[in-house]
């Protein structure tokens, strides 16, 4: 039976944690008004086109780039990400 307190077993129990990863598609910056103008069917442009990459973030921190795709047996509608870009991480 493997020791439970070894490095490699810590590390394979931190490899099942689940991570949040959040996608951004774009911003937008309206104003308070233009805010509280908006109605159900109202468009919010963003400062991205349709076909510009998407960003993906674990927390605060930019890990890497994709495009928005169908996923193959996700049902109609369903969404996912194709990684085109993975940011390096650096040493600092």
């Amino acid at each position: 039976m493997p020791d439970p307190t070894t490095p490699q077993a810590g590390q394979n129990r931190l490899r099942s944690v689940p991570v949040e990863i959040r996608v951004s598609v774009g911003h937008a910056r309206p104003t308070v008004a233009e805010l509280l103008e908006l109605r159900q069917d109202a468009v919010l442009p963003l400062d991205r086109r349709i076909e510009d990459p998407v960003e993906l973030f674990v927390g605060d921190r930019l890990v890497a780039y994709g495009e928005l795709v169908e996923p193959d047996g996700g049902g109609p509608g369903a969404l996912g990400v194709r990684l085109t870009e993975l940011v390096d991480g650096g040493a600092g």
